[in-house]
């Protein structure tokens, strides 16, 4: 690969990082509580958490398929690479930690973005409709904070495998 191409994946790469890994954090630390704190019990709540959600997992996802192609072709360039599963060095072992936590990552994103996030759509439709029962829709806000966390906690460590390849 060419030192321009090369500059152009990279370049890419870290802007998908970004948005992807940025908007995580900003969004779990610090958009969620403090709209959470503002808007509390008020039905508003509900739908701007409910459009942040929505407008976010079209762009992550793009980010995420950004990721996904330059980083392959990163992979590829680097002397380090010596194959497909080929863990002869410690650069490969890293590597595939890290891409075993981006596949974590992404599956509990993906069951948060098409499993719980609907189900918490629907049960909040429910409560605003005074049709459903609100501790369902707090114990599934629960559920969502903590899968949150937990996918802003996998997105750090990523940061950090990324790092240390970068140190080898």
């Amino acid at each position: 690969m060419s030192q321009v191409a090369l500059a152009i994946s990279l370049f890419f790469h870290i802007l998908a990082t970004v948005v992807w890994i940025g908007g995580i954090l900003l969004i779990t630390f610090l958009v969620v509580p403090q709209v959470n704190d503002v808007l509390e019990e008020h039905p508003a709540l509900h739908q701007l958490l409910l459009r942040i959600r929505k407008r976010f997992a079209h762009v992550s996802n793009l980010a995420l398929a950004a990721l996904v192609v330059t980083g392959l072709l990163q992979m590829t360039a680097d002397p380090n690479y010596d194959g497909m599963l080929r863990l002869d060095n410690q650069w490969s072992r890293v590597l595939l930690l890290k891409h075993l936590l981006i596949v974590v990552m992404a599956i509990l994103g993906l069951s948060l973005q098409w499993g719980l996030a609907p189900a918490l759509e629907r049960a909040s439709m429910l409560v605003q409709r005074e049709k459903g029962h609100d501790h369902e829709w707090r114990r599934l806000r629960r559920k969502e904070r903590q899968l949150s966390v937990m996918i802003a906690l996998l997105a750090v460590s990523i940061l950090a495998t990324s790092a240390w390849l970068v140190s080898i």
